[in-house]
């Protein structure tokens, strides 16, 4: 499976979270990507799982998800489906 990103490191501090995505870093508030994260603890936010095809974030202590693309402001298009010989 091809991965849509990279992604190579996520840290928290406060209601900061740095992301290391395709080779470039993000700094997120997270009072303004999802009040569950903002509230949660350093503990609940540090068990993060990323997608298998690195589309997406999530928290399983949570039940929250965040799209990679919506976290950098990016849009993927999926691959055009070849015509059938």
């Amino acid at each position: 499976m091809e991965k849509a990103h990279e992604v190579n490191k996520i840290s928290f501090s406060g209601s900061i979270m740095r992301l290391t995505i395709d080779g470039r870093e993000y700094v997120v508030d997270l009072t303004e990507q999802s009040g569950r994260l903002a509230q949660a603890t350093q503990e609940q936010r540090e068990n993060v799982e990323i997608s298998p095809s690195a589309y997406g974030l999530h928290w399983p202590d949570l039940d929250e998800d965040l799209s990679i693309d919506g976290i950098i402001g990016v849009k993927h298009r999926r691959p055009a489906k070849s015509a059938s010989a």
